[in-house]
Formats: C-alpha cells, structure tokens, sequence
C-alpha cells in the first residue's frame, strides 16, 4: 500500500510539473505576443493558461498532502486533499471565465477598444493549440492510470485551453480579414466555455465532499458481486461514498438466521474481500451480518439480552417436576432474536441421563415453559452424546 501511494504520488508529481513548465512558456508567449500582435482573445486565452499555472500549483500541492496514510485525526486517510483541489481548480476557472467574459464585452460596447489580430498572434495562437492539446493526452493518460479525478480536472483544464485557442484561432483568422469584432466574440465564446467546465468540475467536487453516493452504474456492479458470495440471500442499506480516488462501501447482508456467528462473520468476509478484489477503486468496506430483513421495521431491539433471558429462565426451571438441576447440565444455550420474539435452543448431555422417556419429558416441559413467557416463541432441547 505504502508502495503504491508513493509511486500514485510520483506520477501525479511528474505529470504536474510538465504542466507547470508548459504553462509557464504559453502564459509568457500569450500574453506578450497578444499585445504585440493585438488581439484580445490571445491575451484571453494567456490568462486562461495562467489560471492552468496556477491549478497546477494547487494540484502539486494537494497530491503531496492526499498521499499521507491514514492517522487519528484522519482514520480515512487524506485522500480529500485531491477532491479540495478540483473545487479550487474549477472555481479559478469560473473567476477567470468571468474576467475574460467581462473585458470582451467592454469592448465590444467600445469599438475603439477593440483590437487588430496580426500574422504573429496567429503563429503563437497554433502552437498553442498543439502544445495543449498534448499536455490535455499526457495528462488524461497518467489521470486514467492512477484514478485521480484531480487529475482529470487538470487534464480538462489543458483541453479546456486547447479547445479555446482553437477558437481564438477562428477570432484571429476574422480580425485579420476584417472583421474586427469576432476577435472579441471569440473571447467571449472561450469564456462561456470555460464557466462550463470550471462548473462541472466544482459541482463534482462538491458532490463528493458532501459525501455523494456512487453512480447507479456501479451500484450495479457491487450489487452483483455482493449477490454472488455463497451464503448471501439477498441485501439493502447499500451505502457509498468516494474518497478521491477511492470509494467506501457500506451494506447490510441477509443470510441463514440458523447458522453461527463465525459462519456468518466468514460471508460477510468473504463479501468484503470479493468487492475489494474485484473493484479497483473499493478499498474498504463494513458488511452488517442479518439473520432476518430488518429494512423496514426492528422488531427485536424490545426483547432482552442473555443475562435478563438467563434470569427468567432459570426462575421457571428451577420450578420444573424433574429431579436434574439444570443450571448444572446446561452446557450451551443459542437464542435467535427472529421476528420480535426469542427461541431458546437448550444443549444438554445425554449421558446424565439414563431413561430415554424421562429425557422427552423433560423436553417437553421445556417447551410448554416457552407459552408461559409472551417474548419466548420457542425452547427447543436438544440432547448429545
């Protein structure tokens, strides 16, 4: 596990500071050749890569803190760190969508503002295009290897970029034919584009960090696996959650109400360890063991536990016309709390016993003691050798 973080860590690192490098050479090749070359929507899409320096910053930063292990303050681990992350990285988006949005339409309002693309912001402009959408592939590949949705983000944030220099291509290509204006539109179209993004990426962060369950999809997928262990009838009060890259599962299994504890504790195992197996992202998961469907209604939580079933049980027998004491013989005694009410399963040597009818008898007394407690639905006696 240890490894394997570590090494989680180090892609994201390496990828990042591609990035990182990348957009510092776009946001100084941008923003200075679209001043020189006039155009508003290169100096726009400059800003854009800026604001990808920046999420590549939060991103370096975050992937450190998301990879330490779990302590007492953080029993999950840190794994959040990466979802915060995407929720600053698509609401820096957002703010410099708005920034872009709102110096474009002042232009347009004020013609004489507007600029005149020239032959040098269209060079700058392709190369752009090629080196984003590269960075957007790399990305994207490392983000798909190690399941990082922070990753992803950054990814969307170069394509994002990519995308937008594509369409301040277009703008480019219209101001130098003449047509002033769609240098401008074009910056704003890269706005509206970015706010979409950046909103996407946020509502998703937000999501997770307010603990959103997994997509019904998967949900299918858990349920099948779950369905598959021998010993599982059927289940409910399916819980999930994402942590980062990983997700949580929590659910309630209905299985035989006549078999042991350990029995029951191996299928709930064993369901663990198959959806942990099977599912990349699942890395822990709590199986609630029922012996009963107890989705709707609990009926049992009004009966009593051993000590207070033991004291009333012992009051009746010790009244029974037999001549053993059976706080003496009764070596085991099961309950199984079913439907709201109690059965009494009784394990008592054979061997103290010589005569087979005074044995029946006694079980038979046994059982009658069952009507005279409303909470006991049964006692059943059982006689080994």
């Amino acid at each position: 596990m240890i490894q394997e973080d570590q090494s989680r860590y180090a892609a994201i690192r390496n990828v990042t500071l591609v990035g990182i490098a990348g957009n510092i050479l776009l946001s100084i090749f941008k923003l200075l050749f679209g001043w020189l070359g006039h155009s508003q929507a290169l100096i726009a899409d400059g800003l854009h890569s800026l604001s990808d320096l920046i999420s590549d910053g939060v991103v370096l930063v975050a992937a450190r803190y998301s990879s330490r292990y779990a302590d007492e303050e953080h029993p999950y681990g840190h794994a959040r760190f990466e979802t915060v992350a995407t929720v600053v990285v698509g609401s820096l988006l957002i703010l410099v969508a708005i920034g872009i949005l709102v110096d474009a339409s002042i232009r347009l309002i004020y013609p004489e503002q507007l600029f005149q693309a020239t032959t040098i912001s269209l060079v700058v402009i392709i190369i752009s295009l090629l080196i984003k959408e590269l960075l957007y592939q790399y990305t994207v590949h490392v983000a798909n290897q190690v399941r990082s949705k922070m990753l992803h983000a950054n990814a969307w944030h170069h394509r994002s970029d990519a995308i937008s220099s594509l369409i301040v291509l277009i703008g480019i290509i219209g101001s130098m034919l003449g047509f002033t204006q769609l240098d401008a539109i074009a910056a704003i179209g890269v706005s509206f584009m970015i706010v979409h993004i950046g909103w996407s990426l946020t509502i998703s962060g937000i999501e997770e960090l307010v603990d959103k369950g997994l997509d019904q999809e998967r949900l299918v997928k858990i349920k099948a696996v779950i369905q598959a262990v021998d010993g599982v009838r059927t289940l409910h009060g399916l819980r999930t959650r994402k942590m980062g890259a990983n997700a949580l599962v929590d659910v309630h299994i209905l299985v035989n109400s006549n078999i042991s504890v350990s029995e029951g504790h191996q299928v709930g195992e064993t369901v663990r360890a198959a959806l942990i197996q099977k599912l990349d992202e699942i890395i822990d998961v709590i199986v609630h063991v029922d012996p009963e469907n107890d989705e709707e209604k609990r009926l049992n939580l009004a009966l009593p536990l051993r000590s207070e079933v033991t004291h009333i049980l012992r009051h009746h027998w010790h009244n029974l016309a037999t001549h053993w004491q059976l706080d003496n013989v009764v070596e085991r005694m099961t309950l199984h709390y079913l439907e709201g009410q109690l059965i009494v399963d009784l394990y008592l040597p054979l061997t103290t016993i010589n005569d087979i009818q005074a044995a029946n008898h006694l079980s038979a007394q046994l059982t009658a003691l069952a009507q005279k407690e409303i909470m006991v639905k049964d006692i059943r006696v059982y006689f080994y050798m």
